[in-house]
């Protein structure tokens, strides 16, 4: 019974540990004087922990402006 109890709990611990493939979803806002357009992109991050995959999804937010014309990019993930 202790064998099964260890080996589940090494099982749970790999589950959590573990690194998988996340999806980073980038929405970029465009703002011109005859108004607003949304588009959403998708991207896989590669085989990583998911609080590194987050940090690198992040580092793609930005945003700039000029004059009335701005964008905004927002990435998080999915």
């Amino acid at each position: 019974m202790k064998k099964i109890l260890l080996l589940a709990a090494v099982a749970g611990l790999m589950a959590v540990t573990c690194k998988k493939d996340y999806t980073c979803e980038c929405t970029t806002t465009m703002t011109t004087p005859s108004g607003t357009t949304t588009t959403t992109a998708e991207g896989k991050t590669g085989k990583m922990k998911k609080a590194d995959a987050e940090k690198k999804c992040d580092e793609s937010d930005a945003s700039a402006s000029s004059g009335p014309y701005s964008t905004v990019v927002e990435c998080k993930i999915k």
